[in-house]
């Protein structure tokens, strides 16, 4: 076997811009929808009480992709990053590998790009400023694609003022308290999923809501009633109505499959979008396997074109 190229979290976040993977993203999600794209379950192997480990799987364009991921929140007390892991990426026809990557820089691009993704397609036409909760490293990846895709000014809300002056600074938007940050047009909740952000009153009209933090069972960032209160959509609804924002709101019977469209479906043209600028939109992303698929296919399409280097490895 050759020698395997290996990126680390640098080189990925190198070879994919937020532009690119903001258009990666959105195709991974047509070509799923129109069933090009397979995706089976994703699979939790708890590690209490630390934390668990997710197997995703995906399929497409000749390429497979395995990712082993991890979400230890515990984690950033010891120094620790909350999500590490690996992503193997093979050749669909034949089964060899053709690259590692790094799983927490892919994780942190295709989450920013879904919030960019998701409020193109659901957010009111003037929809310019944005609100970021919780700028960590996804939280700074939503605020750099959401820009790029033409939103803002911005501002940026966390725990640690530091940070969220850090992000501001970089972008040219300026930091504030959480309620400056949800009034907001687009507002992106990116927090571990622990404690409840957004409430039913901190609800305003034609806002579009991000919920990307909930990302497992027991997480939620918003109350369910104003889960409730809002026109609903996710990445997909098995993985959102098990272990993401939904979940809670369905599994106290206030949330049903009728209530909540794909965010594919959306795209495709196949299934509405936001019914009138009134509206106030939620889209629940939980992650999937097609947009790590989407930017991983593209870091290896930025090797072999020798837009990147990578170091190299012998199995």
């Amino acid at each position: 076997m050759p020698a395997l190229p290996v990126l680390d979290h640098g080189a990925v976040l190198t070879a994919v811009s937020p532009a690119s993977a903001i258009e990666r993203v959105r195709a991974a999600f047509l070509r799923f929808a129109a069933g090009e794209w397979t995706m089976p379950a994703k699979v939790y192997l708890d590690s209490p009480p630390f934390g668990d480990f997710r197997a995703m799987p995906a399929r497409g364009d000749g390429l497979a992709l395995l990712k082993w991921v991890t979400s230890f929140p515990g984690n950033p007390a010891h120094g620790l990053p909350t999500v590490t892991g690996v992503i193997c990426l093979s050749d669909a026809r034949n089964g060899e590998p053709l690259m590692l990557l790094d799983a927490r820089s892919v994780t942190a691009l295709r989450t920013g790009a879904v919030a960019a993704v998701a409020a193109l397609a659901l957010a009111r036409g003037d929809a310019r400023t944005a609100g970021i909760v919780g700028c960590g490293l996804h939280g700074a990846w939503s605020a750099r694609c959401l820009a790029a895709a033409g939103y803002g000014p911005g501002v940026c809300h966390d725990p640690r003022p530091e940070v969220a002056q850090a992000l501001a600074a970089e972008l040219g938007w300026r930091s504030g308290e959480r309620a400056d940050a949800i009034a907001s047009d687009v507002v992106c909740c990116v927090t571990p999923g622990a404690e409840e952000v957004l409430g039913a009153g901190d609800l305003r009209r034609g806002m579009h809501l991000n919920m990307l933090g909930a990302d497992g069972p027991g997480k939620a960032e918003a109350s369910v009633d104003a889960v409730d209160a809002c026109v609903l959509f996710c990445d997909e609804w098995e993985q959102a109505s098990h272990g993401g924002e939904l979940t809670a709101a369905v599994t106290a019977g206030v949330v049903s499959r009728d209530r909540v469209t794909e965010l594919g479906l959306v795209l495709a043209g196949s299934a509405a979008g936001r019914p009138g600028p009134e509206a106030v939109t939620l889209f629940d992303s939980t992650g999937l396997a097609i947009q790590d698929l989407a930017i991983a296919s593209a870091a290896l399409a930025a090797w072999r074109e020798g837009r990147i280097e990578a170091q190299t490895i012998s199995l």
